[in-house]
């Protein structure tokens, strides 16, 4: 099975989202916890724990664990070791991109099987050409894993870049030769990343995001204002979509029980824009 059938079992099984894991100072504040590598420990775990078996895959935002060096990373390992143990897929937010051996370097560190950093999907970014990307996502698929490529997102500087060439957008090349790259899997390991406040963008830029051969990670539902309706607004009712929450979930801890509700109430908004 290709990771994209992978996902996609875990996101009949468990539910459409993707908890993202992003200790951001204030939250650790929230819930009065150190602002250091044992506070990070505690919020991670804690947040795998509660929300194995209620979502389908959970997403450590790298840069929160980097910010504690050698003691942050540490811990970025055991919290992708305890999802693994919990048996949660995980998407290391990373967000990579280079060329050459450097590109070859990153994809070992969180996409080879012996790596303590491995996870079972990253994220890329495609801005040195979208094909720089192709030997990292031939090692994934040989690897069993999958990547997430940016493709339209909807911070307000991405408009400048990705909406380049109107019909013929960067974007659309982006999505296009992430297509490609999935060949005849359905859903394949190749995902892209699209949000779910981009509004009309798709339709402007003729994305057809509805037949799209992977998974859509979908951030933005939830706390920054995505709900049922625009979901099926920006993707369709056919497409492949794993919302991605964070805020909206974790605000809602650190109690687990509060922590699975948070989730499920994601999961009721995915539900009714596929209805």
């Amino acid at each position: 099975m290709s990771y994209g059938e992978i996902q996609l079992e875990y996101m009949n099984r468990y539910g459409a989202v993707c908890a993202g894991i992003d200790p951001h100072p204030q939250l650790l504040r929230d819930w009065e916890l150190t602002e250091d590598a044992a506070g990070l420990r505690e919020f991670s775990l804690r947040t795998v724990e509660a929300l194995a078996g209620e979502v389908a895959a959970v997403k450590p935002q790298s840069a929160f664990f980097e910010r504690f060096g050698a003691a942050g990373i540490a811990v970025l390992e055991e919290v992708l070791d305890a999802a693994r143990a919990f048996s949660l897929l995980s998407i290391l937010d990373v967000k990579r991109g280079d060329i050459g051996s450097t590109m070859a370097g990153y994809a070992h560190a969180y996409l080879a099987a012996d790596s303590p950093l491995r996870a079972d999907a990253i994220t890329l970014s495609p801005y040195l050409g979208p094909a720089s990307l192709l030997p990292t996502i031939n090692f994934a698929a040989a690897q069993g894993r999958g990547v997430y490529v940016l493709a339209l997102t909807s911070n307000p500087e991405a408009v400048q870049l990705q909406h380049l060439g109107g019909q013929h957008s960067v974007a659309r090349a982006v999505v296009e030769t992430m297509r490609q790259a999935n060949g005849d899997a359905n859903p394949g390991p190749v995902g892209i990343v699209v949000g779910a406040t981009v509004g009309d963008a798709p339709q402007r830029l003729q994305l057809d995001l509805a037949h799209y051969n992977g998974i859509i990670l979908a951030p933005g539902v939830g706390a920054q204002g995505a709900g049922a309706a625009e979901i099926a607004a920006v993707y369709g009712r056919e497409s492949y979509v794993l919302a991605s929450a964070s805020r909206s979930i974790l605000a809602a801890g650190p109690r687990p029980d509060e922590l699975r509700s948070a989730a499920r109430a994601v999961k009721e908004q995915v539900k009714a824009a596929r209805a």
